[in-house]
């Protein structure tokens, strides 16, 4: 199979088989384990398991969770395939790791295709299915449907359902629009199809970390945690009154991990009120992030004697060891204090011949791997024009 002389349906009648194999290959018993966990994981999320959940889990299982190793269960798929994969097949079966999850808005059929709207990243794509055009047999424009979708083949400009495909009428456009929203808010990384937006987010962000420094001196301050967020407080409050009203809506922070959610901005999580510090770090990349207890790390890094301090050095080895804390906050540390970060990992470390400059980046990478394999992303979402149309319109 050559995608340069191979038609869309001859692609798309392939991917289906392959797509088969795939999915079987997912659930082979040596990965029941994790794949019933995951099952059961959004069984208690919904409350229920329905069939689109399954399959939307499944889904997401056989194209994006790492395995033990590192790699993905496609990846596994395309290595171990006997017989091997031609070269075209084995770049198609890759290219579908590149998933979109979407709520879309149905903009029409184009001969086989059905051009899709994507609320989250305002692209229109020509999405596919491998049922042909029946299986958009009950959409109509102006409905919604919520999905996930990959490339037919990286060479083309096809798009394919992949998954459970759930439809919602013209009616639904409120629910719609607030959960496209809320998504966005929550994972500004799917900007990524969209330059503009994503250009847009990021001189957004730039201009809110500008004023952060001016309010404090500087792009971190360690404050006990009633202090900090009084300080974030007074920054939201500056941010909403310098917002105009044809901006008002279009851009809302990411809820990560070290900071609140979109409808807590302003607001520190519960788990740090009772911190003896908190750091507000507003990163030209990362954005704004909260660290708890970073005072006493700060000092520790500062004079690094009391090294028989186990209690402080247990909450770096906390920091370094889990994968949802950003190496932000580390390298902060060692930026502030150069001369102290050898002794301090030496002594956590056990590795009295430790170099920050020699081994620091790779221990890192070994402990921070999810953010070492994603793009960089603003932590500032910008909805497109027609979601913020739809959120006008509702309220």
């Amino acid at each position: 199979m050559s995608s340069g002389d191979t038609s869309v349906d001859d692609l798309i009648a392939r991917a289906a088989d392959l797509k088969g194999e795939l999915v079987a290959f997912a659930q082979r018993p040596r990965f029941a384990r994790r794949l019933n966990t995951l099952l059961i994981d959004a069984a208690d999320r919904h409350g229920y398991l329905d069939e689109g959940t399954a399959v939307s889990t499944i889904d997401h299982f056989a194209l994006q969770h790492r395995l033990s190793d590192g790699r993905t269960v496609v990846e596994r798929f395309v290595a171990e395939r006997r017989p091997p994969l031609a070269d075209d097949e084995r770049e198609m079966v890759l290219g579908w790791r590149d998933v979109v999850e979407g709520c879309f808005e149905v903009d029409g059929l184009d001969g086989e295709a059905m051009r899709l709207h994507n609320l989250l990243d305002d692209v229109v794509y020509r999405v596919y299915s491998n049922m042909g055009r029946r299986a958009f047999a009950g959409l109509r424009k102006g409905m919604f449907v919520i999905g996930r979708i990959v490339p037919v083949h990286p060479a083309t400009d096809a798009w394919l359902v992949s998954g459970h495909f759930g439809a919602f009428p013209k009616s639904a456009r409120r629910e719609i629009a607030q959960i496209a929203a809320d998504e966005i808010a929550g994972h500004p990384e799917l900007l990524r199809r969209n330059p503009a937006l994503l250009r847009q987010a990021w001189e957004l962000q730039s201009e809110h970390r500008a004023d952060f420094i001016a309010q404090v001196g500087a792009d971190l301050v360690v404050l006990p945690p009633h202090e900090a967020q009084e300080t974030l407080r007074e920054h939201f409050r500056c941010l909403q009154q310098k917002a105009t009203a044809d901006l008002e809506g279009r851009a809302a922070r990411r809820p990560a991990a070290s900071g609140p959610p979109p409808e807590e901005m302003g607001r520190l999580p519960d788990e740090l009120l009772d911190a003896d510090s908190v750091a507000l770090i507003y990163d030209d990349v990362e954005g704004l992030n909260f660290y708890r207890d970073f005072g006493r790390l700060d000092a520790l890094f500062a004079d690094p004697t009391p090294v028989r301090d186990r209690a402080t050095l247990a909450q770096l080895d906390e920091y370094l060891r889990d994968e949802s804390v950003s190496p932000l906050a580390i390298r902060r540390l060692v930026q502030r204090h150069p001369d102290g970060v050898d002794a301090v990992f030496r002594a956590l470390l056990g590795k009295p011949g430790f170099s920050w400059s020699r081994d620091g980046e790779k221990l890192l990478h070994r402990h921070k791997k999810p953010f070492f394999d994603r793009e960089p992303a603003p932590g500032i979402s910008v909805i497109g024009e027609r979601l913020a149309e739809l959120l006008r319109a509702v309220r």
